[in-house]
């Protein structure tokens, strides 16, 4: 049995790459993040989008950014992620 002392665990958060589609709200970012996955039946790769509401304290992108994002905590019903880097505008 190992002691429960000595155990660390290490929670890595999952990162994603996304354009910025919204910016109207204060402190939060729509990044939309473009997925190349493959088809589960006939195994084509197949572009799945998805929509993430983004805390941006700063105000630092803007919409048309390609930006990297970070998963947090949840900070409201649909806010669990939070801009880390600005990639390029």
């Amino acid at each position: 049995m190992s002691d429960s002392a000595t155990d660390t665990k290490v929670h890595i958060r999952k990162t994603r790459v996304g354009v910025v589609v919204s910016d109207k709200m204060e402190k939060t970012l729509v990044v939309e993040h473009v997925a190349r996955v493959p088809h589960p039946r006939f195994k084509k790769i197949v572009k799945r989008t998805k929509k993430y509401y983004v805390h941006d304290d700063k105000g630092e992108a803007k919409i048309g950014d390609r930006v990297r994002i970070v998963e947090i905590r949840p900070l409201s019903k649909k806010k669990r992620w939070m801009l880390t880097e600005v990639l390029s505008h």
